[in-house]
């Protein structure tokens, strides 16, 4: 049996991802934070199937020490301060969690378990201001948020522990993937979720940024695939996973008030606060490299994906769940 040490295990990419890997056989370990609550909505499910351990990204020896006693065979890194709107606000907690987080992973592996396979999750918004479109690996990076240049950080010290120690350290570059385990904090789920309560009556309006942004969405559960898939090479590399379609958040906004019957014109209302200080307008991947050698593509549509996440906040909200 193959042990995997997942951080950030109760969030969206964790929950999907833990699924994944129990269904392969494997025994599952998931680093919590240490809290005075259990936020483990994602993982309810899961809970008696994976083992729980405290440890934090901020603490090297914690770290160090649930790597030495696991001893994994694969350790996922998928913990961060990921919305990308909360680090303008929280920069430096960003830079801390996001980008130094990385190196102390890497140095837990390096010290207790050297020969195990390591995932980094990079992200599309590394990109940022970008220099050609579609996006590749060889893209070069122009992050606009503090989480940009924290993830950028992040890839690239991924790298520099490969090169330099001969880790099996890889990076995948995920543009953006949603799910109904979406936090709520990000467009996609906002939208999804207000088009539930306003169908049911518990709302009529949700204020939204630039509606003209385009990125190119996936399906969470498609991506954590390719995050093994990356681990399974006889070599450690970088890919980029996307759909390689690009939507506006209009879009989206019709697409899921289309699902229930309502005219999203009647009910999105644009607000600056919204927007960014630095706008990213357009991010769309090129997963050739990933296609070409592990043979990764996406199965769920972005139509298929914004109704079910739409379909589940109904049923969320009809049960008061």
């Amino acid at each position: 049996m193959k042990t995997a040490i997942i951080t950030g295990i109760t969030g969206q990419d964790g929950s999907y991802l833990a699924e994944f890997l129990l269904a392969k056989g494997y025994k599952v370990v998931g680093v919590v934070r240490r809290s005075s609550t259990t936020p483990y909505e994602r993982i309810a499910h899961l809970v008696d199937k994976v083992e729980l351990v405290s440890a934090d990204l901020l603490d090297q020896t914690s770290l160090t020490d649930v790597v030495h006693d696991f001893a994994p065979d694969e350790i996922y890194n998928l913990a961060a301060q990921s919305f990308v709107q909360a680090s303008w606000s929280q920069p430096v907690l960003t830079g801390e969690f996001t980008a130094l987080g990385v190196t102390r992973m890497l140095e837990a592996m390096k010290k207790a378990a050297p020969k195990a396979r390591f995932y980094q999750a990079s992200s599309s918004e590394m990109f940022g201001k970008v220099h050609e479109s579609p996006q590749k690996e060889t893209t070069p990076f122009y992050p606009r948020s503090p989480y940009g240049v924290a993830k950028v950080y992040g890839h690239w010290i991924t790298v520099n522990y490969r090169e330099s120690f001969g880790l099996y350290a890889v990076s995948g570059i995920l543009f953006n993937h949603e799910s109904p385990r979406r936090g709520l904090e990000f467009v996609t789920r906002k939208v999804t979720d207000a088009a539930a309560r306003i169908k049911l009556g518990k709302a009529d309006k949700v204020a939204l940024g630039n509606l003209e942004a385009r990125r190119d969405w996936g399906f969470a559960g498609d991506y954590v695939e390719a995050m093994w898939l990356m681990l399974q090479q006889p070599e450690p590399d970088d890919y980029v996973i996307s759909t390689g379609e690009t939507r506006t958040v209009r879009e989206l906004c019709e697409l899921a008030f289309n699902r229930v019957g309502l005219d999203y014109r009647k009910h999105v209302v644009q607000d600056p606060k919204f927007f960014r200080p630095a706008e990213v307008d357009l991010l769309v991947g090129d997963c050739a490299k990933a296609v070409k050698k592990f043979g990764w593509r996406p199965k769920v549509t972005f139509k298929g994906l914004v109704e079910m996440m739409v379909d589940a906040d109904l049923e969320r909200h009809r049960t008061g769940r």
